[in-house]
């Protein structure tokens, strides 16, 4: 684990490796400066075996300070106290790496580079100051050349990030018809180049990023770039960060009764979708999903589980039905989703109709309802109230925060069962006195 620790222990001697003679005048006195703050201006004149008044003058510049007091006071710091008040380039000479006269000893460099050999953090640190500071030059020798290649979407490549891609596949069609809009603007039709890399680099919208890489990834698929320019570019163009944002999510108990109430009285489509959303922990899209493609007579296999089931199991007298999804290869997953019988009948009603995203989401928004995304939120909240969280994550599928073993699997399925009837009551009543406290 040291290998990866770039702080380690100095030596209780480090002070023998220093050559004083390439310290300047000013870090000379910040070292003095800083064993007098350390034992206290009487102590650090005893020890350094000089007077107060020639303490005096060497502080504040009066007198040079001369070669034999820093070796007195070099003992008396750590090696890293040192490295604070020294500067870079005085350090640099009292190790000796830059002579005298301003030149370097290539020796001690070398030396100091082929540790690298055997300590990771510094070979990264290394490799990130080239591709940084000397990126065409490593380019040139490394041989690597764009060779014309011509950025152009097309079905391969969609059908590429659906399905051919190692990693996470991008199956969402509200993603793809992103991503291909943003290819379409800025990436259609352009070669590849050190100017194309520049730009997507500097790209306000950091997407551009993940665009790029995925045909890069693409375009290794089909070999038609080497696997030098595909670890080349895939270094250079480092996917979109992600910040850890911890937001508030206020939701007013009044605003969602209202939503609900109004969706119920104005819009009995898009009301089955929050209540789908409410009820189960639903994201958007899975809900959109359900209704699209339910099918209450399948009878099938929980991958992995060994579980044979009805697609769809109710539950009448408990008041509820679970249907399992059974989307897994994603970053988002939904398995089962639970909603109560009074659902089921609307969604019955709506089953096999295509709703769109953004179409919900315009509706609600020029509506001053609440939006989609607070559905999943409230329902966590109303959810861990009355079940534990492990349950409540098995239930909302949160399967990134949740690992389930095959043993454990179907305990969370009977526990999830048992609980669900509860946090339905719940709602229904957190709900109902949020309106009668509106009104």
């Amino acid at each position: 684990m040291s290998e990866l620790n770039p702080s380690s222990s100095s030596s209780p001697n480090w002070f023998t490796r220093i050559d004083v003679r390439g310290i300047s005048s000013d870090s000379r006195r910040a070292i003095l400066q800083c064993v007098k703050d350390k034992l206290g201006f009487s102590k650090a004149v005893e020890v350094l075996g000089i007077s107060k008044g020639a303490m005096f003058n060497y502080l504040h510049g009066l007198r040079k300070i001369p070669e034999e007091v820093i070796l007195r006071a070099l003992p008396h710091l750590s090696e890293s106290e040192f490295r604070e008040v020294i500067a870079s380039i005085d350090r640099l000479r009292s190790y000796g790496i830059i002579r005298g006269d301003g030149s370097i000893d290539y020796s001690l460099i070398l030396q100091a580079i082929a540790l690298a050999h055997r300590d990771e953090y510094l070979k990264q640190a290394m490799l990130r100051f080239v591709v940084e500071n000397f990126r065409e030059d490593l380019r040139k020798m490394l041989g690597v050349s764009y060779v014309h290649i011509k950025f152009t979407w097309d079905k391969s490549f969609e059908e590429f990030l659906m399905e051919r891609k190692k990693r996470r596949k991008v199956r969402d069609p509200e993603t793809i018809k992103y991503y291909r809009n943003l290819f379409k603007k800025y990436l259609e039709g352009r070669e590849l180049s050190e100017d194309l890399v520049d730009f997507v680099l500097n790209h306000s919208n950091k997407w551009l990023r993940n665009v790029f890489r995925h045909y890069i990834q693409y375009l290794y698929h089909r070999r038609a770039v080497s696997p030098e320019i595909y670890g080349w570019l895939m270094e250079v163009v480092p996917s979109r960060s992600y910040k850890l944002d911890v937001r508030p999510y206020p939701i007013n108990p009044e605003d969602l009764a209202k939503t609900m109430e109004f969706l119920r009285t104005n819009h009995e489509k898009y009301y089955l979708v929050y209540k789908i959303m409410l009820e189960g922990g639903l994201r958007l899209s899975h809900a959109l999903t359900l209704i699209e493609t339910f099918n209450s007579g399948e009878v099938i296999e929980v991958p992995g589980v060994g579980l044979e089931t009805k697609r769809l199991v109710c539950l009448h007298d408990k008041g509820f039905c679970r249907y399992y999804l059974g989307i897994r290869d994603t970053a988002k997953p939904c398995e089962w989703v639970y909603f109560s019988l009074d659902t089921l009948k609307l969604l019955e009603r709506y089953e096999g109709s295509e709703i769109s995203k953004r179409a919900v989401e315009k509706f609600v928004r020029g509506h001053g309802l609440l939006a989609p995304k607070y559905m999943r939120k409230a329902s966590w909240r109303l959810m861990i109230q009355v079940m534990s969280r492990e349950v409540a994550r098995f239930i909302q599928s949160r399967f990134g925060e949740l690992k389930v073993s095959e043993a454990r699997y179907e305990d969370l399925l009977s526990e999830a069962d048992m609980y669900y009837p509860s946090y339905i009551d719940h709602l229904r009543k957190s709900i109902h006195v949020a309106s009668i406290d509106k009104s």
